[in-house]
């Protein structure tokens, strides 16, 4: 049994099943792969997933070049599937999805203070992963969002060292505009849609790339991120609007720029240039309020093991999801303990968690099932789960994003450069 068509789905009440699985196994529940295309990029083929099932929704629909992780957030995907982007729950020979578990058993799955806030579990992280860039573009915030029925989405990244043997087209992301750059410019860019490249790159500046790094977006922030694949923990909400009219050669159609704007403004030039944060996009310290550098949680590395903040940060006083990047030596077992519920993905190697298989696959086809991710609810996280590399010889590394304002004790942008300087 290794298929998602090897299972039933269970369309009734989980909360039976949830509470019996989790006093299993510890807080734990297994997660299948959620893939997710998109129609209007080329597939980067880092997800591991098999070659022949790039396009396995179809041509039409374009390739796959995102895994989702631990999503109750539908992919807002023109002629989507029901289901798309929400991840399924493997208990025995059944499935449900996270969502309806989330739905059932609240507080119990995602911590008493996410359910009376959210009522549902409000993030999910995913693995993004491109042959070039991607449009020059933003996600809107909260109040913006709201006009159409959405939540904005602030979002970080992380460039997984596994999933980045070759950097692809371009390793390189812009983020914002140039200080100094003046609305009416962007507004030119947006009346020059049609004309082909709308010239918005122009006033703005692109960064390298580097596995092992990361960086913070806030909402209604440019950016254009390059091709490295990206782990990428963010608010559950998929509203965006593209900026610039080609990529790559492509044109990119202007209902992308207005997708979730409302629809008296998708011809408001001055609306759309309102959308961006000024100061932010033209902020001439972007960097160093944005980027990201991996910092250990505590000085464990002579004990075999070491967990790592890899996102983390405020965005406007709020703290919207943090991550840790967790490596465990070979032979060695750890007891891990965290303030909150998390979604976990293995990367690298192969071993246990709380008893169960826990390995990164080589290669995944498109219904196969997988050892790879599981959900675990805040009571098994403060408990603590225990992790075992049960390899000789290669590191077992996992990847795990959390929720809104678990992690009080998260480092802020810009502190790994206190750490360099103290080992300097």
């Amino acid at each position: 049994m290794n298929t998602i068509h090897d299972l039933k789905t269970v369309k009734g009440n989980t909360r039976a099943k949830v509470e019996a699985e989790l006093s299993r196994t510890g807080g734990l529940l297994r997660l299948a792969p959620c893939w997710v295309p998109r129609s209007f990029l080329q597939p980067g083929l880092r997800l591991k997933l098999h070659p022949d099932d790039i396009y396995a929704f179809g041509a039409h629909r374009g390739g796959i070049d995102e895994r989702w992780f631990a999503s109750t957030t539908e992919a807002a995907n023109e002629g989507r599937r029901p289901d798309e982007g929400l991840s399924y729950v493997v208990v025995g020979r059944e499935r449900f999805t996270l969502r309806k578990a989330v739905e059932d058993c609240g507080a119990t799955l995602v911590g008493r203070d996410i359910w009376k806030k959210y009522g549902r579990w409000p993030v999910y992280s995913k693995f993004f992963d491109n042959m070039g860039p991607i449009p020059h573009h933003m996600h809107q915030n909260f109040k913006q969002a709201k006009l159409v029925g959405q939540e904005g989405k602030p979002e970080g990244y992380y460039f997984p060292p596994q999933h980045n043997p070759v950097g692809n087209n371009f390793p390189y992301t812009f983020f914002g505009l140039e200080p100094g750059t003046t609305k009416d410019q962007v507004r030119r860019c947006l009346e020059n849609w049609n004309r082909g490249d709308n010239g918005i790159l122009d006033l703005s500046k692109a960064y390298r790339l580097k596995p092992g790094t990361g960086w913070l977006v806030p909402p209604c922030i440019l950016h254009a991120p390059g091709s490295l694949c990206t782990y990428e923990p963010q608010w559950g909400s998929d509203v965006f609007g593209m900026y610039q009219s080609m990529v790559e050669g492509r044109y990119v159609p202007w209902d992308l720029l207005v997708k979730d704007v409302p629809k008296q403004y998708h011809r408001d030039l001055d609306y759309l240039v309102n959308q961006l944060d000024w100061e932010g996009n033209t902020d001439p310290n972007f960097k160093d309020h944005h980027y990201l550098e991996p910092i250990p949680v505590a000085d464990t590395a002579r004990e075999g093991w070491e967990d790592r903040w890899i996102v983390y940060g405020r965005i406007d006083g709020v703290q919207y999801f943090t991550a840790k990047e967790l490596t465990v030596q070979p032979g060695v077992r750890c007891t891990i303990r965290d303030n909150g519920a998390y979604g976990l993905i293995c990367v690298q190697g192969t071993g246990r968690i709380n008893g169960l298989p826990l390995n990164s696959p080589k290669l995944i086809r498109f219904h196969e099932l997988t050892e790879d991710e599981y959900f675990c609810c805040e009571e098994g996280a403060r408990n603590g789960v225990c992790f075992e590399n049960t390899s000789q010889t290669e590191p077992l590394v996992c990847l795990r994003y959390f929720g809104p304002e678990v992690n009080p004790d998260a480092p802020e942008v810009g502190d790994h450069r206190r750490l360099t300087h103290s080992r300097a």
